[in-house]
């Protein structure tokens, strides 16, 4: 059972520190609900996909998954330091105080996220507890780290600036090296 604690939490990490950065340059409060969902969501069913695909083809995907987090992590990254550089106001990405984010951005996150979840959910079979149980560790403990990452990333953009989303974006380009360089 402890094993399946310590992957839920380990999993959960990337989504911490995400949903932190965007914390740091967002204030809409449906990020609150949105974020924790999405990635609790994606991290199980992406761990559940792991497991299933792992008994097809594993073997031909695992090399790829760390570049796929890594340009989609680097692209949003980017953005987010792009913008935090200029006025938000002339960016157009404010209304009415609140960052816009289109659901294709929440969704991008997720699925960056939550890559390595699949290659974790190869190692399910082998944990001494139920897989359901796991997949349910997984999500459920990823949405309170999500939730409690956000919360903390907002505390400190309100203390720090708006332009404090230029660091969240260089967050998430180290993660997203972090997962090619291993």
């Amino acid at each position: 059972m402890w094993a399946a604690i310590a992957l839920s939490f380990g999993l959960a990490m990337d989504a911490t520190a995400v949903a932190a950065a965007r914390g740091l340059g967002g204030r809409r409060a449906d990020d609150l609900i949105v974020l924790p969902l999405l990635f609790g969501g994606f991290q199980s069913g992406m761990a559940a996909l792991g497991w299933l695909v792992g008994a097809w083809g594993g073997s031909y995907l695992q090399p790829w998954d760390a570049w796929i987090a890594f340009a989609l992590l680097l692209g949003l990254g980017g953005k987010m330091i792009v913008d935090g550089w200029r006025s938000r106001a002339d960016s157009g990405d404010v209304l009415d105080g609140t960052v816009r984010t289109s659901i294709a951005v929440y969704l991008a996150l997720a699925i960056a996220t939550s890559i390595d979840a699949a290659a974790a959910g190869l190692t399910l079979p082998i944990l001494a507890v139920p897989p359901w149980l796991s997949l349910a560790l997984i999500g459920g403990v990823t949405a309170a780290c999500t939730l409690a990452g956000h919360l903390l990333g907002r505390a400190l953009g309100d203390k720090l600036g708006p332009r404090l989303g230029m660091a969240g974006g260089l967050v998430l380009v180290a993660i997203g090296v972090h997962m090619v360089l291993g």
